[in-house]
């Protein structure tokens, strides 16, 4: 199984946008061979002094795929390509940790 933690930060102000975007595009994500979660996450409130917050800009999108290929795949799909053209001008940055449990 492999994990991904996509940690997304918007331009100020515009995480909403770039929320409605991913959304418009999670159901082809979903759809793909291999796919096994894959959902935007933000900081809950009343964590407490436990919780790091993300921050009212940033979202993380919390992914589980059958293997790597099937995230290689997933990388080089042309809905992937089109959603990143539409949040380009969005997006402040984007970090991406690709894991596999720790036996």
């Amino acid at each position: 199984m492999i994990h991904v933690l996509a940690i997304v930060t918007a331009q100020p102000g515009k995480r909403d946008q770039v929320l409605a975007e991913f959304r418009k595009n999670q159901p082809n994500v979903l759809a793909e061979a291999g796919c096994v979660e894959y959902f935007p996450v933000i900081d809950a409130a009343g964590a407490g002094p436990i919780q790091a917050p993300v921050g009212p800009d940033t979202f993380i999108v919390i992914e589980r795929w059958a293997s790597m290929a099937a995230l290689q795949a997933h990388a080089a799909a042309p809905h992937m390509a089109e959603y990143g053209r539409r949040v380009k001008d969005l997006v402040a940055q984007r970090t991406i940790h690709v894991l596999t449990g720790a036996l």
